[in-house]
């Protein structure tokens, strides 16, 4: 979710006309969080194409797409040139990135095809924030003492000849992660561990450009930025903002920022002229810059320089504070349309903006918003990007930039400061943190840095299950719904296509509904893993019945979904796993005296077989689904036809399982539901008496995937028609009990037999039938009034009261004895 208020006096309008008829070509749409940007873009009347791996949320303001792997950055020069030669009537006038990933292969961009911007050769040195210490310290200009760190003896060298404390920081790096403030060489040592081990572009994308580490002293003095709009190499326009404090502890966070800077004008000119002096020297001559740095006692240190707006809240309180649209500018810079110099005499008004942090990480629990805010005369605006239920990452769990920020105005800094004040006490958010008395608190270690990872992974979980948790029934429709499948749309085998078929279904009959919708094909189960890790669904359908084309691994999708803290409809792996096991049913069915047909069962064909069972008996493959493994000889009425069975049930099963066959009417008994909400839906029947002659009175391998064949006269009634209520009630209750004892959740179908005497005998239960439009399942709850649509969202409303107010992996402790 992203919320955001904004003061109606913001909405003016600078210098539209002048883009009218003018393309920018973007470079990476960035997060969500960039959306005003895009919507400027247009606003201005550009027409803007964006190059990005994939169309995105950004669509409605992109009106050419280039389609490529931005961190490729060989893949994306190609791609753009093979743009403008097939999109001749699209004539591209500037290239700009507003992301810091992207500032490399910007200048890529720019050298390829002559855009006005910074080099490659010249941006590597403000991107590597170690490269551009050295490049200070051969220029003459003040930089902090640094060393690259890459192995144990640098982190002596460093121990031994620099003064603590000392910050260290990813070369490439940005947003202040995996910077960390260092007090001692014991520390240095731990620090340093954390940061080479928790290194990694899943957690800050910056750093797919390189993971090299460094080491500094640290600097004290006021930290600024210093937003810059550079054309020509001459500054037009630059603003010293104060920075509030970054340091926690030993992390950095971005906390909040003042336009303009408390500082002495004195001051904030030395600092400018800084800046200058270090981007004429680097030979940056173009762009939109954010430069930060500090005053120390020894005067202006350059830090970073970001060849890019800066993040967040920066260009609203630039333009609040001093009517600079540095959106406009930066388009301007990169078109090469002239921007006067800004005369900056008084501001317009003060601004403060505040990033929204909780003390820890934790799970957001309480976020309200009092209406007064946004009519208070101060207000300017507020973007929040979490909602309940959320995770909130703090250092060393994660780093985000924050909850989200609110701008204030005021006639002066100290109204400013009063206002923020103010404006914070209508902002109420809660964060439950980690608690020793709880589970969460039990996993931690003996330092933060040992158990970071674990923790993150468990509030993550929780976020997932905390989401699911608060969806009421009118609006479910609000959840990202995954369906993890198999898709077999090229196969010729009718059970193959029977598995797309129900996966496919599902999708558009939730899409139809207005769910957003996604696809997992457990055929690639790596590829089906990566894209659930990177995806951002709220629950899955899982209908998955392959896994390396075997059924044997079917359990396995749903452990995966667990492993992966996704909660999924239907049964836990537990369940999959032993109901595949037809010989471990039968004795959990014979321990709690459900009637079933007599058995035994074999792993090798000579294995003896119980005498006292009685012929005819069927020979079943042990570990098969969908019939596979039966036909019309799998009935067998003498020893010699019984041995060659077990031979071929053998050849595709480690075991076969010998039942007596039960002659008469063979039922369905679909149970959905969990605990104490469980319905037997009305049962279907299957009456065999017109079968011809020679045929088995069984559902074998061809009367489920062949066409025009004896199995045809089967004859089914749903609800069954003249059979007597208390046989009605016998079955009902034998399925409940069966699906309760297997520990069956959400839905699942019990198959019976029942003799001439109306005794019913349990053959198997199904935990994970197929639910397909018109399969047993989903028509017997047709027949209660659950339209197919109606049937998959109660699923999702039963998996959701499953998890509801329970830990999260209450579905797998299973009743199964």
């Amino acid at each position: 979710m992203e919320l955001s208020l904004q003061n109606p006096k913001l909405n003016n309008q600078i210098g539209e006309d002048s883009f009218v008829g003018k393309t920018i070509l973007v470079v990476n749409t960035g997060p969500i969080e960039k959306k005003f940007i895009f919507q400027r873009l247009k606003k201005l009347g550009l027409t803007v194409v964006v190059l990005h791996r994939e169309k995105n949320w950004i669509a409605p303001y992109v009106d050419h797409w280039i389609i490529a792997d931005t961190y490729n950055h060989s893949e994306s020069t190609k791609s753009v040139g093979a743009f403008i030669k097939d999109n001749p009537s699209v004539q591209i006038d500037g290239v700009v990135t507003f992301w810091e990933d992207d500032v490399l292969l910007t200048s890529k961009i720019v050298d390829k095809y002559d855009f006005i911007g910074t080099p490659f050769n010249i941006a590597k040195n403000a991107r590597n924030k170690y490269l551009f210490r050295e490049f200070c310290n051969g220029s003459d200009i003040t930089a902090p003492r640094h060393r690259l760190v890459k192995n144990g003896d640098d982190l002596d060298f460093v121990a031994q000849n620099f003064s603590f404390p000392l910050v260290l920081k990813p070369a490439y790096g940005s947003r202040s992660a995996f910077v960390m403030k260092v007090t001692d060489p014991v520390d240095l040592k731990s620090s340093y561990a954390f940061v080479k081990k928790s290194l990694s572009p899943e957690t800050e994308s910056a750093l797919n450009d390189g993971s090299d580490i460094f080491i500094e002293e640290y600097v004290d003095g006021d930290e600024v930025d210093i937003d810059i709009l550079l054309q020509h190499g001459k500054i037009k326009f630059a603003c010293v903002s104060d920075n509030y404090s970054k340091d926690r502890g030993e992390f950095f966070l971005d906390s909040g920022q003042a336009t303009p800077s408390t500082l002495p004008e004195s001051t904030r000119a030395a600092l400018v002229e800084t800046a200058e002096e270090t981007l004429e020297k680097l030979g940056i001559q173009n762009g939109c810059i954010h430069f930060e740095a500090k005053f120390s006692k020894n005067g202006p240190i350059p830090l970073d320089i970001n060849l890019r707006l800066g993040g967040d809240y920066v260009y609203s309180y630039i333009k609040d504070a001093w009517g600079v649209d540095l959106i406009e500018g930066a388009v301007k810079i990169a078109i090469g349309q002239y921007i006067p110099v800004v005369k900056m005499i008084k501001p317009k008004q003060y601004i403060i903006g505040w990033d929204l942090y909780p003390e820890t990480s934790g799970l957001l629990v309480e976020l309200t918003i009092n209406d007064e805010l946004k009519n208070k005369p101060y207000f300017e605006e507020i973007h929040l990007y979490k909602e309940v239920g959320d995770p909130v990452l703090l250092p060393p769990e994660g780093y985000e930039d924050s909850m989200g920020w609110v701008t204030v105005s005021g006639e002066n800094y100290l109204d400013a400061q009063n206002n923020l004040r103010e404006a914070l006490k209508l902002i109420n958010f809660r964060v439950a943190g980690f608690n020793a008395g709880s589970a969460l608190g039990k996993t931690q270690r003996k330092t933060r840095y040992s158990s970071a990872v674990l923790n993150k992974s468990i509030l993550l979980q929780a976020s997932k299950f905390e989401r699911i948790k608060r969806k009421a029934k009118d609006n479910l429709r609000d959840l990202h719904i995954g369906v993890a499948c198999n898709n077999n749309e090229n196969s010729t085998n009718p059970v193959d296509s029977d598995l797309t078929s129900v996966g496919m279904n599902i999708m558009k009959t939730l899409k139809e509904r207005g769910y957003k919708v996604t696809f997992f094909d457990f055929n690639d189960v790596f590829e089906a893993i990566k894209q659930l890790k990177d995806s951002n669904v709220d629950m899955v359908f899982n209908v998955c019945e392959r896994i390396n084309n075997s059924s044997l691994l079917e359990p396995h999708a749903a452990a995966i979904l667990d492993a992966l803290n996704i909660p999924y409809t239907g049964s836990n792996p537990n369940t999959l796993g032993l109901c595949i096991d037809k010989i471990k049913v039968k004795k959990l069915l014979d321990y709690h005296d459900i009637p079933t047909p007599n058995w035994d069962y074999v792993y090798f064909a000579e294995d003896e077989i119980d005498p006292d069972l009685r012929y005819p008996m069927i020979v079943k493959p042990a570990s098969t689904d969908n019939s596979i493994g039966i036909t019309n000889d799998s009935v067998v009425t003498d020893e010699a036809h019984l041995r060659e069975q077990i031979k071929k049930c053998l050849e595709i099963s480690s075991a076969a399982l010998i039942e007596e066959f039960i002659e008469g009417d063979e039922y369905d008994a679909s149970v959905i539901g969990n605990d104490d909400e469980l319905r037997v839906l009305p049962l279907t029947r299957s009456i065999f008496k017109d079968m011809p002659e020679g045929y088995w009175h069984i559902y074998p391998f061809a009367s489920k995937w062949e066409e025009g064949n004896a199995y045809d006269k089967i004859i089914t009634q749903s609800p069954p028609k003249n059979i007597s209520k208390k046989l009605e009630s016998l079955i009902s209750e034998i399925a409940l009990d069966t699906y309760n004892i297997l520990d069956c959740h959400d839905y699942g179908r019990v198959e019976l037999r029942v003799d001439a005497d109306d005794n019913p005998y349990v053959l198997e239960l199904n935990p994970n039938p197929s639910i397909n439009i018109e399969d047993s399942t989903p028509a017997a709850a047709e027949l209660v009034g659950m339209n197919y649509g109606e049937f998959l969202e109660e699923m999702i409303r039963l998996a959701i009261t499953r998890y509801k107010d329970r830990p999260p992996y209450h579905h797998l402790q299973t009743n199964i004895l």
